[in-house]
Parts: C-alpha cells; sequence; structure tokens
C-alpha cells in the first residue's frame, strides 16, 4: 500500500497560458485538446460565450477564459488552443486559452490553498497556487469556473 502514496499526495495538471499568467487544470477533466476552430456564434449568449464547434457530430459550446476572467479579449495565434472539458460525466465545455505549455505533476505539498476573498470573483475560480521551479501556476478550479451566478434580486 506504501505505493499507492506518492500517486495519492500529487495531481497532473495541464499548463495553459492567458498572457503572461499560467494557469493549471486537472488532467482528470480534460477530454481533448484542439486547434482553434471556427465557432458559430449563439445569439444572447453571456459576453464570455463564443459560440458551438462540432467537434466529431458533437455540437460543444465554446467559452473564453480571458473574457470570463474580465481580461481582454484573446488575439488567435497558431498556439490558440480549445481544451475539451468534462466537468460532469454528460457534459462537455470548450474553454480556448492562448497556449498549452506542458503536463506537470504536482505534489499536493506544492499546492498554496488560496484565501477566498468575497470582493474578488476570479479568486473563486482558483483552487490554489501551485510551485514549479520558480514559477507560480494558479490552479483552476473547474466546477467554480463553469457553475453560473445568476443573484438577482426579484
Amino acid at each position: 500500500m506504501a505505493e499507492n502514496v506518492s500517486t495519492m499526495d500529487s495531481k497532473q495538471y495541464i499548463v495553459v497560458e492567458l498572457g503572461n499568467e499560467q494557469y493549471g487544470i486537472d488532467i482528470q477533466y480534460i477530454d481533448n485538446i484542439v486547434r482553434m476552430q471556427r465557432i458559430t456564434r449563439v445569439p444572447k449568449a453571456q459576453h464570455y460565450f463564443k459560440g458551438v464547434i462540432n467537434l466529431r457530430g458533437e455540437v460543444i459550446p465554446v467559452m473564453s477564459l480571458r473574457m470570463k476572467f474580465d481580461f481582454e479579449d484573446e488575439e488567435v495565434t497558431g498556439k490558440t488552443r480549445i481544451l475539451i472539458i468534462k466537468p460532469d460525466a454528460q457534459a462537455s465545455v470548450g474553454i480556448i486559452v492562448d497556449s498549452v505549455k506542458e503536463v506537470l505533476t504536482l505534489e499536493n505539498s506544492m499546492i498554496e490553498k488560496v484565501a477566498k476573498d468575497i470582493d474578488d470573483e476570479r479568486a473563486a475560480y482558483l483552487s490554489g497556487v501551485g510551485k514549479h521551479g520558480d514559477s507560480l501556476i494558479s490552479i483552476l478550479n473547474i466546477a467554480e469556473i463553469f457553475m453560473e451566478k445568476e443573484v438577482e434580486n426579484a
């Protein structure tokens, strides 16, 4: 049973870039990584939803992580990718990132939890910050990113 301890205490993350920032996404949520392609717009969608793509017969909604985080809109380059994420067993959602850097294994001890600041909505999208060499990687909380926060006073 001792040999399982090392795998239980670490996780693999896909490291992606948005601008100058690096973000880690738990590899268990990644279904596919595809090149940027034509996205069909959908009327009356949230500003960060770019539309839908057809991936091998499956219609997948695509969102801009940059727009969700209130960054400036992405500039599509040869490195731009759409990560197909499966936050649960049924749904697939595409997220646009500037580039995919690497797959990284981080020990749990290398990840600091993020203090939740009620005023900073973006902090809710992070589950921690991982230390890798001299760089810091913000670990994304996938469930939180895809949850809709529609709090309206009726």
